[in-house]
């Protein structure tokens, strides 16, 4: 894109949520392009589905934490007036599963939320789904990292507990 010119609007965005530590990060971020470019949200949770298991398996727990999540981002969308949409889903791999959901929603962007965590060895870790989504999107992808200083207030936290 030339400078100068502006980015066009994000219509509508695919908010990834799995109940970790970056979650709030990445329903704020939406809730600010709501704002500003009336991008409509849908909030997605996909619940992993492993090989022992049929794809349509009742994964009661899972399930059951994977709508509390929902629940919570719905709230504070609600409390910042933006509208959200929630879906949960069953997939065998995340991030195939979410680039389904933008593509069958036409999504102009994809949101994910990226924990600052280092590997044993102290190199940091990515984990296989951003890496995964940001080969294959057919569409704009933010990567929401966390802070260092709030992962190492988060791992303080679980050392006492």
């Amino acid at each position: 894109m030339p400078r100068g010119e502006a980015a066009a609007p994000i219509k509508r965005a695919v908010l990834s949520l799995n109940g970790g530590p970056t979650d709030d990060l990445v329903i704020d971020f939406g809730c600010k392009l709501a704002r500003s470019d009336q991008t409509e949200l849908m909030a997605v949770y996909v619940v992993e589905v492993d090989w022992r298991h049929d794809l349509e398996a009742d994964l009661e727990s899972q399930r059951e934490e994977a709508s509390r999540v929902l629940d919570l981002a719905e709230g504070m969308a609600e409390k910042e007036k933006v509208p959200l949409g929630a879906q949960l889903l069953q997939a065998r791999d995340v991030g195939a599963a979410l680039i389904d959901e933008a593509v069958s929603l036409a999504a102009d962007a994809i949101v994910m939320g990226l924990p600052y965590r280092m590997r044993f060895g102290g190199d940091f870790a990515m984990g296989n789904t951003i890496p995964y989504v940001l080969k294959s999107a057919p569409c704009s992808v933010f990567v929401i990292r966390e802070a260092v200083a709030a992962s190492e207030a988060r791992e303080a936290t679980m050392r006492r507990e």
